[in-house]
């Protein structure tokens, strides 16, 4: 399936039915009276999140969506039907915002979550309505209030725990291969990945998180080039950055270090507060490297690149070193998760009680 991250669409909920000016006519009633009904409603638009979903692209074909309008009142004390509603089923993580105005309206962070993105009109009065005592025979009606109307560009950020980022061919996709259940393209050329890739990392028993792949980085993606700048927004709601080294590049004249710096700066120049999330090193292809040679190259990349984290060593195709990695990223993120959460509020009737 096409991953689409964007889509502009126009909604419209339905306009209320407009009531009626009736009266009742009956042999020998000569004053029957009113009994014009109210119009319905018009129909809502609904947003579902639905996990089952992980892109826009049903909203990059489609792009009008209007809700039919309530039915109008009728006599014999007939209320119009409410028009029907319309349910827009979209991936979790979807930013809805005014594409006028550029306003966020709404994010669909929980999975089942419903949310009004507009509301239909209500319907007019009857002149049922409007008898009393004194106007025994009113002919004034109302008409149905307009649906609300909206243009909503649609965004979505995926959510996963843990980002990977680096130069490509810099072993990422081999990375989330190896250590989840995800089964990305993997070739020998840049920009094998496309689009982003989740998959979630079983540590154990009830303990898991969820990681994503993005395309390769290059110098001057933040200001468009490459695919990477695309893909940047998906790492604004991850909770750690596994920035993935190639200690083996095929091109001997590349240097890591100044990669590894060009990639650290591209964060930067996109997004200060991505830039400030926690970064942890991964050295990648370390299998290519003589064991003799491994512990020197490693101790001088991280001396010249002047990283204070941590670093881990692996290579992702033995899948060497991947245990240790993929379970100090879940106490990290377990962490991140406790202290995310709000403290429960203790009575103080007990704080002070003695323990048994």
């Amino acid at each position: 399936m096409k991953f689409v991250d964007e889509a502009y669409i126009d909604i419209a909920a339905g306009d209320g039915g407009n009531g009626c000016v009736s009266f009742r006519h009956e042999k020998y009633k000569e004053f029957g009276g009113p009994n014009g009904g109210d119009g319905g409603r018009g129909g809502h638009v609904f947003a579902v999140a639905d996990s089952n979903l992980n892109t826009l692209v049903d909203f990059r074909y489609a792009r009008r969506y209007e809700a039919k309008r309530g039915q109008h009142g009728m006599g014999s004390d007939m209320f119009g039907a409410a028009g029907d509603d319309i349910v827009l089923k979209m991936p979790v993580g979807t930013i809805i915002t005014d594409a006028e105005t550029g306003d966020v309206l709404f994010e669909l962070l929980v999975p089942g979550e419903v949310i009004t993105i507009a509301k239909g009109g209500d319907g007019g009065f009857g002149n049922l309505r409007f008898k009393s005592a004194i106007n025994r025979a009113p002919r004034q009606k109302t008409p149905g209030w307009p649906g609300e109307k909206r243009n909503l560009k649609l965004e979505l950020k995926v959510l996963a725990d843990v980002g990977l980022l680096g130069m490509p061919n810099a072993g990422k996709s081999t990375l989330i291969t190896a250590i989840s259940n995800a089964r990305p393209r993997i070739a020998d050329y840049p920009f094998t990945t496309l689009h982003p890739n989740l998959g979630v990392v079983r540590v154990g028993p009830e303990q898991s998180f969820v990681v994503a792949d993005l395309p390769g980085l290059i110098e001057g993606a933040s200001d468009g080039a490459g695919l990477g700048h695309l893909f940047l927004r998906h790492l604004q709601r991850t909770r750690l950055l596994l920035h993935v080294i190639d200690m083996a590049p095929f091109d001997e004249g590349v240097d890591p270090v100044a990669q590894a710096k060009a990639i650290v700066g591209e964060l930067k120049k996109y997004d200060a507060e991505l830039f400030e999330k926690p970064r942890w090193l991964v050295l990648n292809k370390l299998d290519m490297v003589p064991q003799d040679e491994r512990a020197a190259k490693v101790k001088d990349f991280v001396k010249r690149l002047k990283f204070k984290g941590p670093v881990f060593e692996i290579s992702a195709l033995t899948r060497e070193g991947c245990e240790s990695l993929i379970k100090a990223v879940y106490l990290q993120v377990k962490a991140q998760q406790v202290s995310e959460q709000p403290q429960e509020e203790q009575d103080p009737r007990f704080l002070n009680l003695p323990a048994e």
